[in-house]
């Protein structure tokens, strides 16, 4: 078990370390199995094709980013963490190399996750913001509603900043636009 770990961890590695060299469509299985160190087989038996190697990267990237920000912001009532910790992980996301590169080299790969569907990242995101949600209701500390459409528009709401940081900071500071972010969330989830 722990060699099947450290080869899924050494594939992800190389194909993290691909994706910023060359980007994603320049990336190929060959090419991360070279960096992994192991053959074109082993690599496809686990994966098809980049599509899905570079979703399971993603997922990893940002399981563990969510980890970060949940271990590193935890003061105040529900609200207010679900609150620090958007912005956290938007401000994490935006120094975060392997995002800073696909969204410069290959940001229209980001298209169906806008327009037709949600991938696995961001429905670990959502479960994520659905438990802050709940605990906000438990507390008092955020309005009640139905707790999957709050964490939903939460999610759309910070992923269009993560997805806009360039244009959006155009004349403007960063941190004053995520400081206005955070009193509109704050305000929209108060009872």
């Amino acid at each position: 078990m722990t060699s099947q770990r450290h080869t899924h961890d050494a594939l992800l590695d190389a194909t993290r370390e691909c994706v910023l060299e060359v980007g994603v469509r320049r990336t190929t299985l060959t090419d991360v199995a070279k960096r992994a160190n192991v053959s074109r087989m082993t690599l496809y038996r686990r994966y098809p094709d980049v599509d899905h190697l570079v979703r399971a990267l993603m997922t990893r990237e940002f399981a563990a980013l969510l980890e970060e920000v949940e271990r590193t912001t935890g003061h105040g009532n529900a609200r207010e963490q679900l609150v620090q910790r958007a912005v956290d992980a938007i401000r994490l996301l935006d120094a975060n190399p392997l995002m800073q590169r696909v969204l410069q080299l290959d940001a229209d790969l980001m298209l169906p996750y806008l327009t037709d569907r949600l991938g696995s990242t961001q429905r670990l995101v959502e479960q994520f913001l659905v438990a802050q949600v709940e605990a906000g209701h438990l507390d008092g500390s955020i309005r009640f509603g139905d707790a999957k459409t709050q964490a939903r528009v939460v999610l759309l709401t910070t992923q269009s900043m993560v997805l806009s940081t360039r244009p959006a900071t155009s004349g403007l500071d960063f941190t004053a636009l995520l400081d206005e972010l955070a009193k509109q969330l704050d305000g929209a989830l108060k009872p």
